[in-house]
């Protein structure tokens, strides 16, 4: 991992925030790698880091100390991290580089990319939570309030977190608000983050990473937010990307696929479908030359039945619309019964964007997306690493913040480790 760790550069980032006068400061280098010295290596105690590094002479010939040097106190940490680190945006720095290293090596393609979210459990209990109603968060005074109550205060208009959704949750936790009290493991319900993913689907290389709260909308909107600064760092945009369901809106399908030119390996998130054994909307055959559905009886739909005398009043637009079979046709049809029972006619809503929906269901079905969702599994992968390898199963910090910080440095130590394993240092002869 040693070979990979160019540091170099911190010194110069944070120039501007040191002081050069009083005592001297640690070393913002030492504190760096003992910081992915716990990451790579699961040790979730900043106290127990310190001890460790004290005792460990692998760690100590990391981060660069002799036997006689002194270790750093554990609340270093806590200073920094509150302090010049993020006022610098340090760990996002250190991030980066480690990714422009994995690009120097020839581990990002960047032709595809795969994304994905997983719950993260946050570090407070439901015993010191409440109704969001019985606390209003607009009415807490900021300067008597914690430090991850602040940055929740701070954060109320961000798509990522306040305003991720209009939705209230059951409970608010008073120690971190801005966590989301979630039961999408279809299990007892818990406060969590969601640490999202965006992956190179070449070897796995975790490209950028963003917090946000757990619900699709703030998912979906750190994907886009990850895709543009992804771009913006380092000129890459892949020619397609796989996700799951929960990336399937049709706002997400036309923001990749017209706005961002990226072909959407992702299934359509569809409500057509009928559980109860009747036709879904799959079964009806779409003519776009005529603007019409076909029904399975050989029967035509149309949004209007009326025939006006200026044809471009009946032409096909960008909006809602809903397809409508005559009454005569439905009512002596042999088919009804599994088309329509409880109605007269039968109806199809086609959605605004029906063409862009159109669009990525092709793409689901053709030859090539077998092997886009088999290399999408590599993001989970990642998501088992982290929690059973590395120990990030229940996060330490809280805050918005704070919790950006911890999955920004388990992802530079994700990367780090996979440096190291698919570029082994080559034996020494002689």
């Amino acid at each position: 991992i040693d070979r990979f760790v160019d540091l170099s550069s911190i010194r110069e980032h944070l120039s501007d925030f040191y002081s050069h006068t009083g005592r001297p400061s640690v070393d913002p280098e030492l504190l760096i790698r003992m910081l992915l010295v716990g990451y790579c290596f699961g040790i979730r105690s900043e106290r127990r880091l310190c001890e460790e590094v004290h005792l460990n002479l692998a760690y100590r010939w990391f981060c660069r100390l002799d036997l006689t040097d002194h270790i750093p106190d554990h609340s270093t940490f806590s200073k920094n991290r509150h302090g010049r680190f993020r006022e610098s945006d340090l760990l996002r720095h250190v991030f980066e580089t480690t990714v422009a290293r994995c690009m120097e090596e020839g581990l990002v393609g960047g032709q595809g990319f795969a994304v994905d979210a997983s719950l993260i459990s946050a570090d407070v209990q439901k015993q010191n939570s409440s109704n969001p109603e019985d606390w209003a968060a607009r009415e807490i005074d900021p300067n008597d309030a914690p430090r991850a109550v602040r940055e929740y205060l701070d954060t109320l208009d961000d798509e990522a977190f306040g305003a991720a959704t209009t939705a209230k949750p059951k409970f608010t936790a008073h120690a971190d608000p801005a966590s989301q009290w979630t039961a999408a493991r279809k299990g007892p319900a818990f406060f969590a983050y969601s640490d999202n993913y965006l992956i190179d689907t070449d070897h796995g290389i975790i490209v950028d990473v963003d917090a946000s709260r757990s619900n699709k909308t703030a998912e979906v909107g750190a994907m886009r937010k990850m895709l543009d600064r992804t771009e913006d760092r380092f000129g890459v945009k892949p020619d397609w990307i796989a996700a799951d369901t929960a990336y399937g809106s049709s706002d997400n399908l036309v923001w990749l696929a017209l706005k961002r030119q990226i072909l959407p390996f992702i299934p359509v998130f569809d409500k057509g479908e009928r559980p109860d054994g009747t036709f879904s909307r799959s079964d009806f055959t779409w003519d776009d030359e005529n603007d019409r559905y076909i029904c399975p009886g050989g029967k035509e739909m149309r949004h209007t039945w009326r025939t006006y005398s200026d044809p471009r009043r009946n032409a096909p637009s960008w909006r809602a619309r809903k397809y409508r079979a005559l009454k005569s046709d439905c009512t002596g049809c042999a088919l009804k019964a599994k088309c329509c029972p409880k109605s007269e006619a039968r109806a199809i809503h086609r959605d605004k964007y029906e063409i862009v929906r159109d669009f990525a269901r092709q793409c689901t079905a053709s030859e090539f997306n077998p092997k886009a969702q088999a290399r999408r599994k590599k993001v989970e992968m990642l998501f088992a690493h982290l929690k059973r390898i590395l120990g990030l199963g229940r996060l330490r910090l809280r805050g918005p913040c704070g919790i950006q910080d911890e999955f920004t440095l388990a992802a530079t130590a994700q990367n780090l480790r996979k440096l190291a394993k698919l570029k082994p240092m080559l034996p020494t002869i002689g």
